[in-house]
């Protein structure tokens, strides 16, 4: 069965961007970068909100017909436009080619998209993150903890009502000092 899948790069100190949305702490080689490719590749979607969205296809659509970006970043821009992609947002007017718009995120509807998707749904946008968590649509996190402390940003995860119980399903180091944390939701509650 398919999955929705948050994919998602942190500080070591929980934060996802730096101050004034700054990213460039990210330290994504060609080994991360092709681990990326590797799990993407055999993705159904991805499914974003708009600033994720608009981010992406601001570079990758064409990234690959810059000599610069070679190996695991142009092989990125041929997953990228072939992947299909669902764009929840209020105030985009048109998505391009392969985009699906979508206004508000429906339970039974994501899950529809799920069960027909390729493979698993790759969910990205910390405020769309927070909508599915919300609704228990996410079924695993991986986390890719960068060897960086921002002292202050936006932090990934929000402040929730109740526990979320997590399952360890795999960690990994990778040369570069980044490390992955790969959990499964679990259903039973956390103080069991």
């Amino acid at each position: 069965m398919n999955k929705i899948v948050s994919s998602i790069s942190v500080s070591l100190d929980g934060f996802f961007e730096g101050a004034d949305r700054d990213i460039e702490w990210h330290s994504v080689d060609e080994e991360v970068h092709q681990h990326f490719n590797d799990y993407l590749r055999t993705a159904g979607a991805f499914v974003e909100g708009r600033v994720t969205y608009q981010l992406m296809e601001e570079f990758w659509p064409t990234a690959d017909q810059d000599p610069a970006n070679d190996g695991p970043m142009a092989e990125f821009a041929g997953i990228w436009r072939d992947m299909p992609k669902y764009v929840y947002s209020r105030t985009l007017e048109a998505v391009g080619p392969g985009a699906t718009l979508l206004r508000e995120v429906d339970r039974d509807e994501v899950c529809a998209v799920r069960d027909a998707a390729a493979g698993d749904l790759i969910v990205g946008g910390a405020d769309l993150v927070e909508t599915f968590r919300r609704l228990d649509l996410v079924d695993e996190y991986r986390v890719y903890v960068h060897p960086v402390l921002l002292g202050r940003g936006r932090p990934f995860f929000g402040e929730a009502a109740d526990r979320q119980g997590l399952r360890l399903l795999e960690s990994r180091t990778f040369g570069n000092g980044v490390v992955l944390l790969r959990y499964e939701t679990d259903p039973a509650p956390a103080d069991a």
